[in-house]
């Protein structure tokens, strides 16, 4: 292999190393910690406007190396990333990088947080306010409160009306039996006659009837 040669393929394969750093995204910027609790966290960022990015990857370690974990996602534009599976009180490290069409950007700058302790109370940011992921988070948690308290007030709107339904099925109950027991004790009516068996007053006015009869011999 002549030197020649040799000179060509370095020389192309620097240009191709160039050509490859040159086009990958920018590290990301705006790395911040927010939702975070005793078990998650939510690590949020920002790319370098005009950058082709088409995923992210976060390296996540726990402050005394013990434990190390690393995220990678492809063929998405999303730019925030739940963290699961934490230990409680416990320091993390995170660095996050951009996927682009030629490879990856270098790493962000370090960032440091802390889980809570379970009984600490839930913080809902711990560098970043303003975080539109966060935003997104908080719509959507509002949305599901707001479909339950719709879903309840139907719940009790149908269980009044079933309730009204039966009160005033038990009243129309109530005033036919009254009724029923009126007509049962109504007393006869004065200008019924009665009749008597066995002689009653049928009999009675027969025997005069027949009383009454004189017999004409001629």
């Amino acid at each position: 292999m002549t030197p020649l040669f040799l000179h060509i393929i370095v020389t192309l394969c620097g240009c191709h190393i160039l050509y490859t750093g040159a086009n990958r995204p920018a590290a990301p910027v705006n790395i911040s910690i927010t939702h975070l609790r005793a078990d998650s966290a939510t690590v949020s960022w920002s790319i370098v406007d005009g950058d082709v990015v088409i995923g992210y990857a976060i390296s996540q370690q726990r402050q005394d190396g013990l434990a190390q974990r690393f995220i990678r996602e492809v063929n998405t534009t999303s730019r925030a990333c739940v963290l699961w599976n934490l230990d409680e009180d416990t320091d993390y490290i995170i660095q996050v990088q951009s996927v682009g069409l030629h490879g990856e950007s270098q790493a962000s700058k370090r960032v440091h947080f802390r889980t809570l302790e379970k009984s600490d109370h839930f913080q809902t940011s711990l560098i970043d306010q303003d975080d539109p992921s966060v935003e997104g988070l908080d719509m959507s948690r509002q949305l599901q409160t707001g479909e339950m308290v719709i879903i309840m007030t139907v719940l009790i709107m149908w269980a009044a009306v079933i309730a009204l339904f039966c009160r005033q099925y038990d009243i129309i109950k109530d005033n036919d039996s009254n009724n029923h027991s009126k007509e049962k004790a109504k007393p006869p009516s004065e200008h019924s006659t009665p009749e008597y068996h066995n002689g009653g007053l049928l009999g009675s006015k027969f025997q005069r009837t027949a009383s009454s009869i004189s017999i004409i011999k001629v």
